[in-house]
């Protein structure tokens, strides 16, 4: 994509109608501005994470392991679907104005939620380690983002399969108390 390649701030609305195959008005009409478009962007992502991580994770039914299994593994899926995105959200979002950076922490914190729940859950029954758990969903997004951030050292080494089987162990091997694992 154009804001890929150039990075945001060098793209051109010209650059970016051209791409896209529509009018410099419409994205105007549509977007406002580059900050608009910017945000929507990555809103777009943000919304994915957080329309899709609860479904999978409530298709496995109560089993803790196999419910951050499934999420992590859906979080890391939709980065490999998202990757040039994911790179933008972490270049560019700083330069969003307030509103638009309240709206995607907000939004981040949202699109996590349903990891969250699976590790208390997880504390709750025993099975995972007394973690802090905000560290944790922080870690397993960090995980997740590294596919996009560092797809250039880890996408020629491994699949996206085998990233997902790799780091999932590493999270569960933090997790796992020693009568639950």
């Amino acid at each position: 994509s154009v804001m890929g390649r150039n990075g945001f701030h060098q793209m051109s609305m010209q650059d970016l109608a051209r791409e896209a195959e529509v009018s410099v008005g419409l994205i105007y009409k549509y977007f406002g501005g580059k900050e608009d478009l910017l945000l929507a962007t990555i809103v777009r992502i943000l919304d994915v994470f957080r329309d899709q991580l609860a479904p999978v994770i409530g298709e496995v039914g109560d089993d803790v392991v196999g419910q951050l299994t499934a999420g992590i593994r859906r979080y890391i899926e939709i980065v490999d679907e998202n990757l040039d995105g994911v790179v933008l959200t972490y270049r560019e979002s700083r330069t969003l104005g307030p509103a638009g950076r309240a709206r995607i922490k907000e939004l981040e914190i949202a699109s996590a939620a349903p990891l969250r729940k699976a590790i208390e859950d997880g504390i709750a029954a025993g099975v995972f380690r007394d973690v802090d758990v905000d560290l944790t969903v922080f870690d397993i997004v960090l995980i997740a983002h590294g596919w996009a951030l560092k797809h250039w050292h880890f996408g020629p080494t491994y699949t996206v399969d085998e990233y997902i089987r790799l780091q999932t162990r590493h999270v569960l091997n933090a997790l796992l108390s020693d009568d639950g694992s």
